[in-house]
């Protein structure tokens, strides 16, 4: 038996709050269960199931027969876990469950949003065009005349929301992993000859620390040579690993967003915490794991694009059920992004949306 480790305490005049972060539940104490909770916190075998306070507890896991898990684990400040635990898995409840469904739900979520009013757009807002110092006009024509892909590939970036059910090749899919997730070969030389071994590989995005702290795990759908599953791709032997064998709808992994279910592949990419645990004890290295993981999504992106496929990436992931199909079992390793690409007709918001938003 145990207090929930995913408690956190807000105080407020006259009022006790319990949040349970991990399942975001809120429970208001009144002044008879705060203080049989502080006895029980202080002494847990003075627990009487026949009391109403503490069969309350037990029954909204305030109070756990559980013993202590792995879950506990947290390499950095209780804060930082406070922030991760909770903003993991957005509730299922009213999950969409195609993209009929989504659309309608979205739009609901718009409409609701634009009934409020918007915040200003900046703090400079009041100010006049005089009040500005302009700038030249820019031409990244003459900017970026010896790299015309390079211009090319910025401007044609996009999001894209509807996608074809036309597969890629497995060379094209090897050539985006390796140049967006891979240990990079032409730059083995990069590195003084005083760096340890282990902080030598090298990305064509940045790391924080040299630590390569993000993985990718390959989602394939519609690759041809390659089976539907879910993959490990490592970067050093630019391999894959089958994790399993599924031709679940992505969907299904991403918060009900089945308007990308045609998407060819995607990649779910994770930081090793643990990894940053290692060299950064402070949890403002929470913010590297982010970073690092936008950059390489960043990445992915521009050589998709580069390759004349379009993408779409979301942080709305249903983080347990992936991590139980990847085998993550514990918090050193975690879901940050997902990022795919594919044929597209260019358009940016689904069909069934653009429906929706046509009649309304």
């Amino acid at each position: 038996m145990q207090i929930n480790p995913n408690l956190f305490f807000l105080i407020k005049s006259q009022h006790l709050i319990i949040w349970n972060y991990k399942t975001h539940e809120q429970f208001e104490l009144d002044r008879a269960h705060s203080q049989r909770l502080m006895e029980l916190i202080y002494d847990l075998s003075l627990y009487d199931p026949k009391l109403e306070t503490d069969s309350t507890f037990i029954n909204n896991s305030i109070i756990q027969h559980d013993t202590p898990t792995s879950d506990t684990q947290w390499g950095w400040d209780d804060l930082s876990r406070i922030f991760h635990i909770g903003t993991k898995d957005l509730s299922d409840a009213d999950q969409p469950t195609d993209s009929v469904s989504w659309a309608a739900h979205y739009l609901a979520h718009c409409q609701s949003v634009m009934r409020r009013s918007p915040p200003d757009s900046n703090r400079f807002a009041h100010l006049q065009a005089e009040d500005f110092i302009s700038l030249p006009q820019p031409s990244p024509d003459e900017s970026l005349r010896a790299y015309p892909l390079l211009q090319h590939t910025l401007i044609k970036r996009k999001t894209c929301r509807t996608y074809l059910n036309k597969s890629i090749s497995l060379e094209d899919l090897s050539t985006l992993l390796y140049l967006s997730l891979g240990h990079l070969k032409e730059r083995t030389q990069d590195t003084s000859h005083l760096t340890p071994p282990s902080f030598r590989a090298r990305r064509s995005s940045p790391s924080g620390g040299g630590l390569s702290s993000s993985e990718g795990y390959l989602y394939a759908h519609n690759i041809r040579g390659l089976n539907p599953g879910l993959y490990y791709y490592h970067p050093a032997l630019h391999a894959l690993r089958l994790i399993r064998r599924t031709q679940e709808p992505l969907g299904n992994f991403l918060n009900g967003q089945h308007f990308i279910d045609n998407l060819p592949f995607g990649i779910f990419i994770t930081s090793r915490f643990d990894k940053l645990w290692w060299k950064y004890p402070h949890s403002r290295a929470y913010r590297v794991a982010l970073i690092e993981a936008g950059h390489i999504a960043q990445t992915t992106q521009l050589i998709s694009t580069a390759m004349g496929l379009n993408t779409w990436l979301s942080s709305a992931i249903n983080d347990t059920k992936v991590e139980k199909s990847l085998g993550i079992r514990d918090l050193r390793e975690q879901l940050v992004l997902f990022v795919g690409a594919g044929y597209s007709d260019g358009q940016v918001f689904s069909d069934e949306f653009e429906k929706l938003l046509i009649t309304n």
